[in-house]
């Protein structure tokens, strides 16, 4: 069936699905494969359970007559959500980056939202499926749209730029993330500039950190630039106030004050208010949505629990947010400090080296204890009085169910694979 149609059925669809444990009524359902599944296989029970068609790329005995057949559902999926981003013509947002995507990501809804009807990436679904998925959720009620891209290979932000086919885009910065896919920090930066590259070839918009010398040499000499700085004479400056106990900005002298903790969020706070500012949304209704956003999925959460003050940063880790986590924690007020460092996974080769790297800072970092868990950082594991290795998690959280900790500032930060998040339930 010609994609036009497709789109069509689509368009009397109330919502795309992919899996039939969740299936809506009125669903377009895709019947997408993987390493371990065959979704052509689930093709009739998603009719059964209410979805309107089904998407297909396998004859299916019998044939139902709401199977579409199309030669792979992957690329129709994509191509659907191309033509659907002709189809509304509305702006979109993209950004993607090492450290802070989802964050930045939140913080941007979060102003724009103030002032326009806005669709963005739900949690981080932000592959060659979940960005398809984004653009499908947007209507022509939707005024913009911001789309958040990752990549853990070269060429992938490129597939999803043509994809989503963004107006505006924003790198947060260059980091040592994903190093096992990309080989070294130079094919990060080649990897993310895929975006700087698209929006090159169609006249985009690109939001830029001028405070990021990085970032300027990967532009080169574009002009079609809407920056920020704190101090140089860009298109607006946004300032760090304070940063303790949260980060406090002033955007063109209006005060903001946020529920945002550690001098690395800065920039992403200051990348929201610039976005806001391009689409010239007032600085008042910026500072509401700014100010009303407090973080959650375990990315840079303050929780209280009993005495003790945690700051949760489980969601994931690589060496460059370790670096800025383990540099704000240990301003933290609190003459007693506690830090559980979890593995940081898709290193490749420099496992082992950024591994000892961070063993080795926790060593010089004064006034606070450390406690590593994961086999990586147990291979790594130095005598020093203030620091406990553990291989397992049950190990670790055997060790906090027999001592009290009380009156401490706790930092906890890991791979999402870690799942750090668990050790709440004995600290």
């Amino acid at each position: 069936m010609e994609l036009k149609k497709i789109h069509k059925l689509f368009l009397d669809c109330s919502v795309v699905s992919t899996d039939t444990r969740s299936i809506h009524e009125n669903a377009l359902f895709f019947a997408l494969k993987g390493p371990n599944f065959n979704g052509n296989t689930y093709a009739s029970q998603a009719l059964e359970s209410g979805a309107n068609y089904a998407v297909i790329d396998e004859v299916m005995q019998p044939m139902h007559d709401r199977f579409i057949l199309v030669d792979n559902v992957l690329k129709t999926l994509q191509d659907l959500a191309r033509f659907h981003r002709d189809y509304l013509g509305l702006p979109i947002v993209a950004l993607t980056g090492s450290n802070g995507k989802t964050t930045t990501k939140e913080l941007i809804n979060a102003s724009l939202q103030q002032h326009f009807k806005t669709i963005a990436t739900i949690g981080n679904l932000n592959n060659h499926i979940g960005v398809p998925l984004t653009l499908l959720s947007m209507t022509t009620k939707t005024e913009v749209g911001i789309v958040e891209m990752g990549a853990n290979h070269l060429k992938e932000i490129a597939l999803l730029c043509d994809i989503a086919k963004p107006n505006v885009g924003y790198i947060t910065n260059f980091g040592k993330a994903h190093l096992e896919g990309f080989g070294s920090e130079q094919g990060v930066m080649v990897a993310k500039s895929e975006l700087y590259d698209y929006l090159k070839a169609n006249k985009g918009v690109v939001i830029l950190n001028a405070d990021d010398a990085k970032q300027e040499m990967q532009l080169g000499e574009y002009s079609n630039i809407f920056s920020f700085s704190e101090s140089k004479k860009t298109s607006v400056n946004i300032k760090l106030s304070a940063s303790q106990p949260f980060l406090k900005v002033a955007l063109d002298d209006t005060a903001i004050k946020t529920h945002l903790v550690g001098v690395y969020n800065f920039h992403n706070i200051a990348a929201a208010l610039a976005i806001g500012s391009y689409f010239k949304v007032p600085f008042q209704q910026q500072k509401w949505g700014v100010e009303a956003y407090v973080p959650s999925n375990n990315r840079s959460q303050i929780i209280q629990q009993n005495s003790n003050e945690i700051l949760l940063d489980a969601y994931n880790a690589n060496p460059s947010s370790m670096e800025a986590a383990m540099d704000n924690f240990k301003g933290t007020q609190n003459p007693i400090k506690l830090a559980i460092l979890g593995d940081m996974f898709e290193l490749g080769a420099t496992t082992a080296k950024e591994h000892l790297a961070v063993v080795n800072r926790a060593i010089g970092t004064q006034g606070c204890n450390f406690c590593f868990i994961g086999s990586h950082f147990f291979d790594q594991k130095i005598d020093h009085p203030k620091l406990l290795f553990f291989k397992t998690y049950k190990q670790l959280q055997l060790h906090f169910e027999k001592i009290t900790i009380s009156n401490t500032s706790i930092l906890i930060k890991g791979s999402r694979g870690m799942a750090l998040e668990r050790i709440l339930k004995v600290i």
